[in-house]
């Protein structure tokens, strides 16, 4: 039976990592249904509409042989600026959308987690919710929310993790799975410790598991694979982080700055969306699913942050170049080198609770647990969990590639990237700069409870990377004192 999955792309950000998704979600579908019939692959990330009727109708899968009337994204799309959104509806993807998927305004948040979160959202509320309502309902077998925002600016912070909480209060029973971008520590927005904060106290609270992205580890991957790609000398079969690695400015921003090294970034961001389904979509040997996700890589409630990592690392367009020659072996190896993760942080230095190890392509079992074998001396594993790697297989690769890994982690490392947001944050806070512009929509005291949830999220990595199993205290009978 399918399965569906409806994205929520808010704001700037979160809208431009949407185009770049669904441009790569229909290149993939196009390559592997040359015959253009709508199957259940097809139905989890669209819709097949007859727009012949009014109301337009929603055609079932049924068979699996029906033929492509009108495509339609399963998704909501909102932001409070219009400018991405128009500029979507003036491209290629244009005949994706209806209006019914769309919200946005002009004048946006400002920068300003509280606009967004207390603003807008209340503002917005029965229009968002009847959006959310429409794409479920257009579902067979929801399976779950992606929901793609960055967390350093007014309207994908605020907004998105209003629409999140939104989601766990309306569809409890459905998996909320948020992929936020992180800001850099040279963020430009000075606010972003702010908003970045508030908003993470939401994705504590309210998701179901957060693949949390990071700008400057970003722009290091697209950096190297821009040096690569000039140079004509992608590192066959070894790392992208070896010796003879090209460097990102020191910013972890790529260099140049333009438009092409943006797109690479995002294109990053939606292939790790497009693993992360890829089993949702296609057969495999040993699919795994959200479910499998959250059941296996979430031992308590709110430690629900995952690393994550591809191998091999390519942007979109440079697949076949950057990354065919990689060997399998290797493949495994990168997928835990500090060089690739999408968040700046080195897996080998914490304590890992439990990995995802989600291949797809021409790899086997005996491929990953040979791997594991290898590879776990030099992994620090929870002492109650020492054998803690799930494995998923998809049969189809992704365009372009033989094989492909994607490395889902739920590492004690990710307290140090918290650690880094709170030093940022209180910077700006113990002088309570800009604070008068969030309380115009909020409580001051919501700064401090998002210092104590976030500190207390900390608290709780950190004692789950330094615990160990408990003494065990020989007791001695009683009345047996010759013992």
């Amino acid at each position: 039976m399918p399965r569906e999955l409806i994205t929520v792309q808010v704001g700037q950000c979160g809208n431009q990592i949407g185009c770049r998704f669904w441009e790569l979600a229909l290149r993939e579908h196009a390559a592997y249904n040359p015959s253009g019939v709508y199957d259940d692959a097809l139905s989890s990330f669209f819709r097949n509409v007859d727009q012949r009727q009014q109301p337009p109708l929603n055609l079932p899968v049924g068979s699996g042989m029906g033929a492509i009337q009108n495509l339609k994204a399963r998704a909501v799309v909102v932001d409070m600026e219009e400018g991405v959104i128009q500029h979507m509806l003036k491209g290629p993807l244009s005949q994706l959308f209806d209006s019914q998927q769309l919200l946005y305004d002009v004048s946006g948040a400002g920068n300003n987690w509280a606009h967004g979160h207390h603003g807008y959202g209340p503002q917005y509320r029965e229009a968002l919710l009847g959006r959310l309502q429409a794409a479920a309902e257009a579902a067979d077998s929801l399976q779950g929310f992606l929901l793609l925002h960055s967390l350093g600016g007014g309207t994908g912070s605020g907004l998105g993790t209003y629409l999140l909480g939104l989601l766990e209060d309306e569809f409890p029973e459905v998996f909320r799975f948020s992929a936020p971008v992180f800001p850099s520590e040279d963020d430009h927005v000075v606010t972003s410790p702010y908003n970045a904060a508030l908003a993470a106290t939401c994705l504590v609270e309210s998701a179901s598991c957060v693949l949390p992205v990071e700008n400057q580890a970003l722009g290091a991957i697209a950096g190297r694979l821009e040096a690569a790609t000039a140079k004509g000398t992608a590192a066959a079969g070894s790392s992208l982080g070896g010796p003879g690695a090209a460097k990102a400015g020191s910013s972890g921003k790529p260099a140049g700055g333009n438009a092409a090294a943006w797109d690479a970034m995002n294109g990053i961001a939606a292939n790790l969306l497009l693993h992360l389904t890829s089993s949702v979509r296609f057969e495999g040997t040993l699919n795994t699913d959200l479910n499998d996700i959250t059941m296996n890589l979430v031992p308590f409630p709110r430690m629900h942050f995952l690393l994550s990592s591809l191998a091999p690392l390519a942007a979109p367009k440079d697949m076949a170049q950057l990354a065919a020659p990689r060997n399998v072996d290797q493949l495994f190896s990168d997928a835990f080198s500090r060089e690739s993760q999408l968040l700046a942080a080195d897996p080998r230095s914490a304590t890992c609770l439990a990995t995802a190890l989600m291949m797809r392509g021409r790899l086997s079992l005996s491929d990953a647990q040979r791997n594991i074998a290898r590879l776990r001396p030099s992994l620090k594993m929870a002492h109650w969990n020492t054998e803690g790697f799930k494995l998923g297989l998809c049969s189809q690769p992704p365009v372009g590639l033989p094989y492909s890994l994607l490395c889902l982690s739920n590492n004690c490392c990710i307290a140090d990237t918290f650690s880094a947001l709170m030093a940022r944050f209180d910077k700006l806070y113990k002088r309570k700069i800009f604070v008068h512009h969030y309380t115009e929509y909020m409580e001051a005291s919501g700064f401090e409870a998002a210092a104590e949830c976030l500190n207390g999220l900390i608290a709780d990595y950190r004692q789950a990377d330094g615990a160990g199993p408990a003494p065990v205290t020989r007791m001695r009978p009683r009345g047996l004192s010759f013992l």
